[in-house]
This record gives C-alpha cells, sequence and structure tokens, in this order.
C-alpha cells in the first residue's frame, strides 16, 4: 500500500468515527453522551495549547485564564443580562479574546520560562478579581438559574426528535456544540497551518532568524495565534459550564484540570502535530477510567507515563506510530513541483 493509499485510508476512518461520533445521542446512552462531551472539550483545549506551544512555540501554563473568563461571561450573561446561554458561548469566547490582547502585551516581553510563569501570573490575578464579583457569588460561586439548560433554543425540538427528556435533550445539543467545536478547531488549524503564515509559524519554531531572514514577522505571528486560541478556548470553557452549571473561582480557573492535563495530553499524543492531541486524549479518557478506582494515585501513572514518552518517544505516541508506519492523518509538509518530463 502506497502513502497515499494510508493517508486516504485514515482520513476515511476519521470521517467514519466522526459520524458514529454524531450519531451517539441517538443512539447511545445518556452517560456516554457525557463522557464523550467531556473528551471533546478536552481535545479543544489540547488542539488550541498545542497550537500554542506546539507549532508558536509559546509555552503557556495560564490556559485556565481563557477557560474561567469563558465560564464567567457566559454567566454574566445569562445571569445578569438575560441571554440564552448558548448567545453566552460567544461572549465567553469574545470575552476570552479581549483579555487575551493585554495579557499578550505584558507576557510577550518575556521569553521561554518567564513567559510560562507570567501566564500563570496573569491567570491568578484574573482568578483573585473574579473571586470579588459579588453579582455572580464571590469566591463561593454561583449557579445557574434553575431549568435555564433545558429552555435553551434547540432544546425542545432536539427533546420531540430524539423523544427524551429535556435534561437528555440538553446534554444532546451541548454534545454537537462540542462536536462542532472540535471538527471547527480541527478544520482552521489545519488550514491556518498549510497556509503562508502557518507556514511561516511553523519556520519560527523551527529557527527564528532563518524566518526573519526570509520576510517573517515573529511577532505579529505569534500574537495572532495567541489571540484565536484565546478565542477558541473561551468558547469552550463556556460550553464546559454550561454541562456543568455551576461555577466558582477555584473550578474555572484550575490549573490542573484546564492547564496540566491538557499539557499531558498534548506531549503524550504528540506535540507539534495535529492527530497528536486526538491520540493523547484517548490515552488519558483510557488511563482515567482504568484507574478510576485509586483515587489521586492515577496522577503518579500519568505523571510516569508522560515521562517515559518524552525519555523514548520525543514526538509523542503519534508520532511513533506514524514513523513506524507510514500514516499521515492530517499532514502539513508541502511536497515540491514534480519535474516536468
Amino acid at each position: 500500500m502506497s502513502k497515499t493509499q494510508k493517508t486516504n485510508l485514515m482520513r476515511l476512518l476519521g470521517l467514519g468515527v466522526v459520524v458514529l461520533l454524531a450519531l451517539v445521542p441517538v443512539i447511545g446512552t445518556r452517560a456516554a453522551v457525557q463522557d464523550l462531551f467531556m473528551v471533546m472539550t478536552m481535545l479543544v483545549l489540547a488542539l488550541n495549547w498545542n497550537m500554542l506551544a506546539g507549532f508558536a512555540g509559546l509555552v503557556s501554563v495560564g490556559q485556565q485564564a481563557f477557560v474561567g473568563v469563558g465560564a464567567y461571561a457566559m454567566f454574566a450573561a445569562v445571569i445578569l443580562w438575560g441571554m440564552d446561554p448558548l448567545m453566552g458561548i460567544l461572549i465567553g469566547g469574545l470575552a476570552a479574546f479581549a483579555l487575551s490582547i493585554p495579557m499578550a502585551f505584558f507576557t510577550f516581553r518575556l521569553n521561554g520560562a518567564y513567559f510560562a510563569i507570567g501566564t500563570w501570573v496573569v491567570s491568578e490575578i484574573v482568578r483573585l478579581s473574579l473571586a470579588q464579583w459579588k453579582a455572580l457569588g464571590g469566591g463561593t460561586g454561583t449557579s445557574l438559574p434553575k431549568g435555564t439548560t433545558k429552555t435553551m433554543f434547540g432544546v425542545p425540538q432536539i427533546k420531540d426528535m430524539l423523544d427524551v427528556s429535556s435534561a437528555a435533550a440538553a446534554d444532546a445539543l451541548t454534545y454537537w456544540l462540542a462536536l462542532v467545536l472540535v471538527l471547527a478547531t480541527l478544520g482552521i488549524s489545519y488550514a491556518f497551518l498549510r497556509s503562508r503564515m502557518g507556514l511561516g509559524l511553523q519556520a519560527i519554531r523551527d529557527n527564528t532568524e532563518a524566518a526573519k531572514s526570509v520576510g517573517v514577522d515573529p511577532t505579529r505571528l505569534k500574537a495572532l495565534v495567541f489571540l484565536l486560541t484565546a478565542f477558541g478556548t473561551g468558547l469552550c470553557g463556556a460550553l464546559l459550564f454550561i454541562q456543568i452549571t455551576r461555577v466558582t473561582p477555584e473550578a474555572a480557573f484550575s490549573v490542573v484540570d484546564w492547564t496540566a492535563f491538557v499539557i499531558f495530553i498534548t506531549v503524550i499524543g504528540g506535540i507539534g502535530t495535529l492527530p497528536g492531541p486526538i491520540v493523547g486524549v484517548i490515552v488519558f479518557y483510557a488511563l482515567q477510567r482504568l484507574l478510576a478506582d485509586y483515587g489521586t494515585s492515577y496522577l503518579v501513572v500519568l505523571g510516569l507515563i508522560g515521562i517515559a514518552i518524552m525519555l523514548f518517544a520525543r514526538r509523542g505516541l503519534w508520532g511513533l506510530f506514524s514513523d513506524r508506519t507510514g500514516f499521515e492523518l492530517l499532514p502539513l509538509r508541502k511536497m515540491p513541483p514534480a519535474r516536468a518530463q
């Protein structure tokens, strides 16, 4: 089988998986819908962080700032301004985008580990600030008004179509939105990385001085990626907390849940590759299920696995698989034009 045939086969399998995932609310249980919702939202967070660290070289440990701001903006839109939660998702993304502008202004003056620490410090400042917002519960947080998710736009129609309860219909709606967000994030990332700007971004990651010598502006491209991934992360944060229905500063700005786990997913799957986070989130979810009875000790296992992969498979599990088999699901390299005969 040729390399092209292998790639086409992988794409066909990927399409089949997408169709199967879309049918889960129809043919699966509500528990499966809720579990896969969390898997897909974690995948969106990982894809965005991968764009930052894997392609732009910006190792941020403050992505929880955008999750938290997206969640709080959605709650404000619903509780204070009377909006539909679905409109609140967009408000959450825009709020995270707005936060990323001053955050980039300050953190882009730092490099390497200092940049990583700087993003975490900004996240903590935002968390402490929102903990003072009394209208949304202050330090103890608040919940969505009772029945809010059951009356979201589209829920009554899904309820009638699937013949399920309003709560199950709300779960199905947020599940499909998460699937759309995954596909949109993957599609936009792939299109961007295959464009001239994306190739310039990868050139910056590999050799900044060489990229500058051919006219690439590193600061402009990195800032663009930082702002766009903040928007995507904010959307995901708002969607996550529609499902959770309660927000607190500690939950919304959890560095473990929204950054540490995301980094683990990306690293074990394959940082700097688009399929890597997909593989990583599957492994992460499987390990969580297998080790659920062992309490927090599963964190030790995750850490050991992460260390082993960094030592023996630098390109992650997907990189190892791709190197051994020649399969490429979303290839980013452009082949040179064929010579004229």
